[in-house]
């Protein structure tokens, strides 16, 4: 019998191999749809090293943006129940294009966000915490102290005692993660880090949210997986 995964994680994720897909995967240096690394585009102005470095952290999660962080399943619930309940999620939803993407600082590192209406992504984010929430186990102690170890705020404390993550909800910001924390870099790195993204995510065409992506930890600390994308309705 295979072993379970570890945990799993419902993203927002551009079709495979659609010109999202391979544009920040390409950025990130792997591909979470084969299990591949792949060659990062230069940076100018910034080495190799320091480049596959200050993006280490989101390549191990894949190109995506969070809708539910990840999360073990309940006692009794079973990888097939939570697909049936994705696939019935994601057909109440149709499919949208989210407003354009801009390249930004978000705390202290820098991602992709919505330059414009988010009101359906934001939906299809709440909806996806509130109804997959009693599919996933409570979390353990250790997860608790350390994400309170970040300094939450009262309401970051409940929201994360509640549905498993402090930023759902009233506290949810779409994103896609371009690099980790980016606090000890050199203003010139953040710059060119920046500059290297606008050249790259500008110039694609509107960003289409047309499914939901199931995500899986297959043990733990392992590199995510993309292993179904479940359409919305057209």
């Amino acid at each position: 019998m295979t072993e379970a995964p570890h945990r799993f994680a419902v993203y927002f994720a551009p079709r495979a191999h659609s010109p999202w897909w391979l544009a920040g995967s390409r950025w990130l240096g792997r591909c979470a749809a084969r299990g591949e690394p792949l060659p990062q585009p230069p940076v100018p102005g910034l080495s190799a090293p320091d480049q596959h470095r200050l993006t280490k952290a989101p390549r191990r999660y894949g190109w995506h943006a969070t809708l539910k962080a990840p999360f073990a399943l309940a006692p009794g619930v079973d990888e097939a129940q939570l697909r049936a309940e994705m696939r019935a999620l994601a057909a109440g939803f149709e499919a949208f294009s989210l407003p354009p993407l801009k390249v930004a600082m978000l705390d202290d590192f820098l991602a992709l966000v919505a330059d414009g209406d988010a009101q359906a992504i934001d939906a299809l984010a709440a909806a996806c915490v509130t109804r997959l929430q009693p599919l996933a186990a409570p979390l353990a102690p250790a997860e608790l102290e350390r994400r309170r170890a970040a300094g939450l705020t009262a309401e970051e404390d409940a929201l994360l005692l509640r549905w498993g993550y402090p930023f759902v909800l009233e506290r949810f910001r779409f994103h896609l993660s371009l690099t980790g924390s980016l606090k000890d870099a050199a203003p010139p790195a953040i710059e060119a880090l920046k500059d290297a993204a606008r050249h790259r995510f500008d110039a694609l065409p509107p960003c289409r949210v047309d499914s939901l992506s199931l995500f899986v930890e297959p043990r733990p600390g392992a590199d995510f997986m993309l292993v179904e994308q479940m359409a919305l309705s057209t």
